[in-house]
């Protein structure tokens, strides 16, 4: 099982996490405007983490990738936004 202290360090500037449960992280800019959410998934070859973003219309999480270290979902959601 994922925790919050099994989250790496960031390395991207300007970004805070919140933690919404054991595998999910709600992303927020540096004035506050959240970007998206983490997920993280244990798998047997290592944690994957997940960008996503609320879909409105559809009323869900929306999953934008899949990724091998938070920082490259991270900056997945700031650049999709």
């Amino acid at each position: 099982m994922i925790t919050t202290q099994d989250l790496p360090a960031l390395r991207v500037r300007g970004i805070t996490l919140r933690a919404v449960s054991q595998t999910r992280w709600r992303v927020l800019d540096r004035t506050g405007r959240v970007l998206g959410h983490l997920r993280a998934e244990a798998q047997r070859t290592g944690t994957r983490f997940h960008a996503e973003r609320f879909d409105l219309a559809a009323a869900r999480l929306r999953d934008l990738g899949a990724f091998w270290s938070a920082d490259e979902a991270i900056e997945c959601l700031r650049y999709l936004r």
